[in-house]
């Protein structure tokens, strides 16, 4: 059973950064399409960033680009999603997700596994 566990959220003022982390059990890490999405109040599930199995392609979402960057540590089994200048509309729970076989897209659905979320609260 593969599992991932998220950590970082908080509550931080508009311009701050934070770093969320996600640690995955899977012998098979190294080789995941790995991704982060996020839930607002009220709002649909986002895709935030993805990084596909090699860390050959990124992709981000329109509303992070430029402030955000996903990475990732094949020895720690971890994912790593840097927020900086952050802004009160990326308050959300944030979701780690890992694909066995990248898809093709970034659809929420192509996604395996999934953790349970971190809260992060950007106030103005």
């Amino acid at each position: 059973q593969v599992q991932l566990e998220e950590s970082g959220g908080g509550t931080v003022q508009a311009g701050a950064s934070l770093r969320l982390s996600c640690v995955v059990s899977s012998r098979r890490f190294s080789s995941y399409t790995l991704a982060w999405f996020r839930r607002a109040p009220g709002k649909a599930r986002e895709f935030v960033a993805g990084l596909r199995g090699g860390g050959s392609s990124l992709r981000y979402g329109n509303s992070v680009r430029g402030r955000f960057t996903i990475s990732r540590d094949n020895a720690q089994n971890t994912v790593y999603l840097q927020m900086n200048s952050l802004k009160p509309e990326d308050t959300a729970v944030y979701y780690c997700s890992a694909d066995r076989e990248y898809s093709g897209s970034w659809d929420a659905e192509d996604m395996d596994y999934w953790g349970k979320g971190t809260l992060v609260t950007v106030s103005s």
